[in-house]
């Protein structure tokens, strides 16, 4: 007779959401859990009462910094270095990106890449000396992080067409270029800029401190997504970092791959969220908003919506749990990262444009928060990989044949 383990069973009632439909939140062991749920009334009690204002001002608050600090959930995947040890699972850290999202999209990606974009590529590509030097303060949200890999020029054709360049000059290293929409650079204390090196053509990694002579970040403004994150655009003139700044586990653009493969899965989890909040918001909205005189969530078009919509939260949960425990089990591949972050983007589009439009008129006021998951949906869509590239990384895993070059 075969056995099966069973989920254990959800917590209180108050802590559950309703979009967790087949109770995914339950896989996680107590102590993570907990972790969770802490996250979670971070986010309700301190956090979103800051989002809209500092939405519609298009500033980042930066109180934020100080309640993260507080927190202790920076550091938590990384062996040694957050407050819980050993290391948390990554089913947990793409529940935390999923949490945070389901608030606000801006206050995700800042922390994300604070804790993931930077700080992972501090421990997988630095030696242990850069990881003693750096993640202690990050992880303790003292130093905060930022990950420069865009260019102006340049998006998806970023592996082969860096223009950015790192030239040695005995034990230093001068960078010369620009990067383009780099979340938490005009204020971050360690920005990790990839440059191609001049003398053997492969990209590295540096760690520029701030205040660096010819490092000089400046606000991208007018965005109409992500208004919270303060993404910049940055000049390189000649800036001089030390042989020690550089990430000496990164040879090649294949070791930065690695990294990405590992941040395209948090942005996956970071859809999933948007999804959720999106969806939540639609649902109390379908239960509180009357017309002929009852509660439109008992109309059949709009439960429609809200049922097309669960089906595509419960769809990606399931698909993104299988991701981290492959993840943990140390045997997931590109391929595996891009499927979820084309499919789930795909989805998190479909549902908040069915939430927004159970808000009706009201779907465009800034009070009823919808709006704002509909349009940062757009930002998240685009980066750590278009759909259609991710498309494509999956369609020459199945064919064994390249589609782009």
């Amino acid at each position: 007779m075969t056995t099966t383990t069973q989920p254990t069973a959800p917590g209180p009632i108050a802590d559950e959401l309703t979009a967790d439909f087949y109770h995914f939140e339950s896989l996680l062991p107590d102590d993570e859990r907990k972790i969770l749920l802490k996250a979670r009334a971070l986010m309700r009690d301190e956090v979103k009462p800051l989002v809209n204002d500092s939405w519609a001002k298009g500033e980042f608050p930066t109180q934020l910094i100080g309640l993260f600090r507080d927190s202790g959930l920076a550091g938590l995947p990384y062996e040694g270095y957050g407050a819980h040890q050993p290391a948390t699972s990554n089913l947990l850290s793409g529940m935390l990106a999923l949490e945070l999202a389901r608030t606000d999209a801006s206050v995700s990606t800042f922390f994300g890449v604070h804790n993931g974009l930077a700080m992972y590529s501090i421990h997988s590509g630095g030696d242990q000396e850069q990881r003693d030097r750096w993640l202690p303060a990050m992880a303790a949200m003292d130093k905060i992080g930022a990950f420069a890999m865009t260019e102006p020029l340049g998006g998806s054709d970023v592996a082969g067409g860096m223009r950015t360049t790192a030239r040695r000059e005995g034990d230093s290293w001068v960078l010369n270029g620009a990067k383009k929409w780099i979340g938490n650079a005009t204020f971050a204390d360690y920005v990790v800029v990839w440059a191609r090196d001049v003398d053997d053509n492969h990209v590295k990694g540096f760690v520029v401190e701030k205040g660096t002579p010819g490092f000089a970040p400046a606000k991208i403004e007018h965005k109409v997504a992500f208004r919270i994150v303060e993404n910049a655009e940055i000049t390189l003139t000649d800036v001089r970092v030390p042989e020690g700044n550089r990430l000496q586990r990164i040879d090649s653009f294949r070791d930065v791959a690695e990294i990405l493969r590992a941040t395209r899965a948090g942005v996956a989890w970071q859809a999933l969220g948007v999804m959720i909040g999106a969806y939540e918001l639609a649902l109390d909205y379908a239960r509180e908003r009357e017309q002929f005189g009852r509660p439109i969530g008992g109309f059949q078009l709009v439960q429609d919506l809200l049922v097309k919509s669960l089906g595509n939260v419960t769809a990606s949960w399931a698909m993104l749990t299988q991701l981290a425990r492959l993840q943990d089990a140390g045997i997931y591949r590109d391929e595996h990262s891009s499927l979820a972050k084309a499919f789930v983007t795909s989805r998190m589009r479909e549902v908040v444009g069915w939430s927004r439009e159970i808000f009706g008129g009201n779907g465009i006021l800034l009070d009823h928060d919808i709006f704002r998951f509909f349009a940062d949906a757009e930002a998240i869509y685009s980066f750590e990989g278009t759909r259609e590239m991710n498309t494509l990384i999956v369609g020459k895993s199945i064919t064994g044949q390249s589609a782009f070059v």
